[in-house]
Parts: C-alpha cells; structure tokens; sequence
C-alpha cells in the first residue's frame, strides 16, 4: 500500500451560469494537475455553474444529474490520465435540488456528496438539504471523506469521517470575503483534532458583486499548512501528504509519560447533548 499521496487544491473562478467555460478550465486545470504528478485534484464548490443564483428557477437550467454529462465527460480524462478528481455542481434528481460534490477516478464515478448544512446565502438559499449520510470512499490513494463549505463549521462532520477511517477530508469551498477566519484556524483545527489530512479548495473572483477570498490550503495531520494560496488569482497548490500519519491515531510526546489518542480517549457516552434532536 502506498503511504505518500500528492494532492492539488485548485482554486479557480468559475463563471456564474457558463457551465460550458467552467467544464472546460475544470479540465484545462485537470492536466495541468496531473502534469505536475498530483494523485487527487479537488475543486471549489459549484466549480461546474457558479453559486449565487437569484432563485431556484434561475439555476435549474445549469443543474445536471449525478452521473451526466458533465461527470461522464470527466471520466474520460480521470482514467486517461490516472487521477481521482473532486469537484462541485448542482445536481437534480427527480424533483429535488443539491448542492454536490462528485467524486471520480479511473473507473469513472465513486460517489457525491450533498451539502446538509445550508447557510441563506447564494443557491443554497434554495435548495434541498443533503439526504445521505457521510460516507467514507477507499480509494487506492487512500480513504477520503467529502464535506462542502458551511459543513465545516459543524465539528460532527469531520469527526464522523474521522471515525468511518478518513485519511483525507476534502472541502470544496466557496468562502466570501469575511470568512478568512475559516481559512486561518478551522480548517487546520479539523485536521489536527481528527489527525487527518485536510484539503479546502476555494473559489476566487467577484460573483453579482460578492468577493471571494481564496485562501485555498493544504493541512497535515498535525494542524500545519503545508500548501497554500497567499492571494485571490487563479492557481494550483500542491502537497505531499501520508496515509501512515492519518492512521496513527496514537501520538507520543514522551514514552510512557506523555502520549494521547484523540479516538481511544473518547468518552462518546457523555456526548448525547450533541446528537439530542428535541433541543
């Protein structure tokens, strides 16, 4: 089993309502990605249509199904180049609206995710809640589990991949000017306190007069930064992570004196408050 894994974050400026531009910079930045030897490709959240749509009619014509079109035609280039590749699109299916992120590999897709937590802001405003519950994909690049934007606000969410065996939790992001203070410490407290790798991809650009920051980033197991985005253009990072790290749960400062394990240390039986649904 491989234990080092090299991953891209890529932080684009999708185009509101050009899923057509947005389906072929998504592919432009796939090669490039995988020119410079990157395993996993993440993108930002509605990388694929754009995000701030004025209502649920305005976007319907930009939402595609989970497979379609535009996940069948990045197939072609997962398998042609060897690549596994997260991104995000607004998906239909029957008379229900998510927000979703797709991920795909060489065989084509593995699974998506739809957004649970949904803030009053942009398509989200809109929308259906995500119906499925986390799931964890084991992928010969590792295990990864997906969560989108606002999701990461919410601690339970990478806690409960963490749990199901993530080695890398993904986020594909739309993050507005404001919200630095995600990019700064959450993302990195998630990775730390769930010894995972951490890849937050965000979008940049002015979208309907809304800027977004950027700030796309790398994390190791241990909470540090080891790429990452200083401003707003377009670009790609890029990272060496372990799988090893992420499945070593157990840290020794001092043998036999000091040593902690954020998973066999927890006291899941006085948590109940957390999951309580009459509060």
């Amino acid at each position: 089993m491989i234990d080092t894994v090299k991953i891209a974050a890529v932080q684009m400026e999708p185009k509101l309502m050009q899923n057509k531009y947005n389906l072929d910079n998504i592919i432009s930045k796939i090669i490039t990605a995988s020119e410079r030897g990157a395993q996993l490709i993440v993108f930002p959240e509605c990388s694929l249509s754009g995000y701030l749509f004025t209502s649920l009619d305005e976007a319907l014509p930009y939402m595609e199904t989970v497979p379609g079109p535009s996940t069948d035609e990045i197939t072609k280039y997962a398998k042609q180049l060897n690549v596994y590749i997260i991104f995000g699109l607004l998906e239909k299916e029957g008379n229900k609206h998510f927000n979703t992120a797709a991920l795909i590999g060489p065989d084509g897709l593995i699974g998506k995710y739809r957004k649970i937590h949904l803030p009053f802001l942009g398509i989200d405003r809109f929308i259906d809640k995500g119906d499925k519950e986390f799931k964890v994909y084991n992928t010969p690049i590792g295990n990864i589990g997906i969560h989108i934007c606002y999701d990461c606000n919410f601690p339970e969410c990478a806690r409960v991949m963490a749990l199901l065996g993530a080695d890398i939790l993904a986020l594909p992001t739309n993050w507005p000017a404001g919200r630095q203070k995600i990019a700064e410490h959450v993302v990195l407290c998630r990775a730390y306190e769930n010894k995972v790798n951490f890849v937050a991809a965000n979008r940049t650009g002015i979208e309907r007069d809304v800027k977004f920051i950027g700030l796309s980033r790398i994390v190791d197991t241990s909470g540090e930064i080891i790429a990452g985005t200083t401003d707003d253009s377009e670009q790609i990072v890029y990272a060496n992570i372990s799988l090893k790290e992420a499945r070593q749960k157990h840290i020794t400062f001092k043998a036999r004196e000091f040593e902690i394990n954020f998973f066999a240390d927890r006291r899941p039986e006085f948590y109940d408050e957390i999951t309580d649904k009459r509060k």
